[in-house]
């Protein structure tokens, strides 16, 4: 198959597997070895593409062309690469993880749960290999919808509750700012295409690029900038597999990627650097880091905790990439997958907490560690790769984002990381702490590690999390080339 049906067929996969998903509903254990399948088929499927992507490549595909110039239509770069490695590769393991978590709970409409996590998938190739900003848009879109139902899954009240809020922020911001930033994007340049140097680079005036910034910036809610960052704390309601996939595999993800997509494609770096309208996202990306740190650092609750982590955490990537250095936007995109790995690895370990222990609160987690030692383990490692320590990945990123900071002389940039780290550590190391050097309360009942596709699941990505530190040769590569040009 050559790049370019490969390409094509990749947003597909997902939805065919889906389609095949629904109709084995019945019989549980193909449903879910189809499930294991597609996953794994997309996973080759996108990985074959890396040497043409690595040699310079850039296929391209398109769908359908509605009008003159405006298409569903795909070309594979080195930040779509990247993020669709990320993706494809983890929904493996978060496929393995499903199957032990949904059966040991005995989850209802597990057939509906795989059926939009495939979907979900197939929404987040598109993204990940949008050639033009429409394409992007109306993929990011089936992302907010295709989620939905996994979010509200038990069907609670408060699920319920929450899922409005995630559609409700989600769907406000994506159709009144971002849908309107789109559509000055067209009218002033006449083409969606995404560029090297920027669609917009000399089409409009300074004060009409800082309105457009500022609109695709808070328009894109995924990317959980303060104060659009509501619906994804609401969203811990969800079975643990949905957190993940919200986190580490799409959604959040998805919003970094397509800021750090319009800041390269449509506003271009040379653009951005003279743009002084532009001058306020570091301070609002910084903000977040540091306020969001705040909050994590409050919560009892084990997911909340997580969740205002990623706020955090993913916060990163937009400050990294608003330094607008070459190396520290290498490094914003390579904590796309940093995070990814460490971050799936801490909700799978939550998750395997909650099913073996029964406990949600990290007051209630002294001397766990001496019970449940491989999830414990997996879950240093990922506090590790959050506050940036060796061997786990995230301090590469961290490193290279402090490294563009410094030469960029951003001093602020550089403040924000290093108290932020500190605060990580302080919200992050006290639970691995109590979890192995205090005693367990002895009146509470003795329990052992969680099932074992759960287990399996857990030390694989935490196994990837220190791996990716020791062999970040791939991603750097796809992340530097990205920069190449402005090097």
């Amino acid at each position: 198959m050559s790049p370019e049906t490969t390409v094509a067929a990749a947003p597909l996969l997902p939805l065919v597997g889906a389609v095949l998903i629904w109709l084995a509903g019945r019989r549980p254990n193909l449903r879910e070895g189809v499930t294991l399948v597609t996953a794994g088929l997309l996973f080759l499927a996108v990985a074959s593409l890396l040497p043409t992507v690595l040699a310079g490549g850039r296929p391209a595909a398109v769908w359908l062309e509605l009008l003159p110039g405006l298409a569903i239509a795909f070309r594979v770069e080195p930040l779509g690469m990247l993020f669709a490695l990320v993706a494809s590769l983890l929904w493996i393991p978060n496929s393995v993880y499903s199957i032990g978590y949904m059966r040991a709970h005995r989850e209802a409409h597990q057939t509906r749960f795989y059926v939009c996590f495939a979907v979900a998938l197939g929404s987040t190739m598109g993204i990940a290999f949008a050639g033009n900003m429409f394409t992007l848009f109306v993929f990011y879109e089936a992302l907010t919808l295709s989620t939905y139902p996994l979010v509200t899954h038990s069907g609670k009240p408060d699920a319920v509750r929450a899922g409005r809020t995630y559609l409700g922020i989600l769907l406000s911001t994506s159709i009144g700012l971002q849908l309107l930033a789109i559509l000055s994007t067209w009218w002033a340049s006449g083409t969606l295409d995404f560029v090297d140097d920027g669609i917009l680079a000399g089409t409009v005036g300074d004060g009409t690029m800082g309105l457009l910034l500022a609109l695709y910036v808070f328009g894109i809610g995924k990317a959980a900038l303060m104060p659009i960052h509501r619906w994804l704390p609401a969203a811990m309601v969800a079975p643990v597999p949905v957190s993940a996939l919200l986190h580490a595999v799409a959604v959040v993800k998805a919003g970094v990627f397509t800021v750090l997509k319009v800041m390269i494609y449509v506003f271009g770096i040379d653009t951005l650097r003279e743009l002084a309208e532009g001058a306020w996202l570091p301070y609002v990306a910084g903000a977040t880091v540091i306020l969001a740190s705040l909050i994590a650092l409050r919560q009892d609750n084990l997911k909340l905790r997580l969740a205002y982590s990623t706020v955090s955490q993913l916060a990163y990537v937009v400050l990294a990439a608003a330094v607008l250095n070459p190396l520290a936007i290498a490094g914003a995109a390579f904590h796309i997958a940093a995070h990814a790995f460490g971050k799936i690895t801490l909700f799978f370990a939550a998750g395997a907490i909650y099913t073996a222990a029964h406990k949600t609160a990290v007051s209630e987690l002294a001397g766990i560690g001496r019970r449940m030692p491989w999830t414990m383990a997996a879950f240093a490692i990922g506090s590790l790769s959050m506050v940036g320590v060796p061997p786990a990945v995230g301090f590469v990123s961290k490193w290279y984002m402090l490294r563009g900071a410094v030469e960029a002389g951003q001093l602020f940039v550089v403040a924000v990381i290093v108290l932020s780290t500190l605060l990580n550590a302080a919200y992050f190391l006290p639970i691995v702490y109590d979890a192995f050097f205090k005693p367990p309360n002895p009146a509470e009942s003795t329990h052992g590690e969680a099932p074992l596709p759960i287990l399996l699941a857990l030390v694989a990505s935490a196994a990837g999390t220190v791996l990716l530190f020791g062999f970040p040769d791939l991603p750097l590569d796809l992340a530097r080339q990205l920069t190449a040009r402005l090097e």
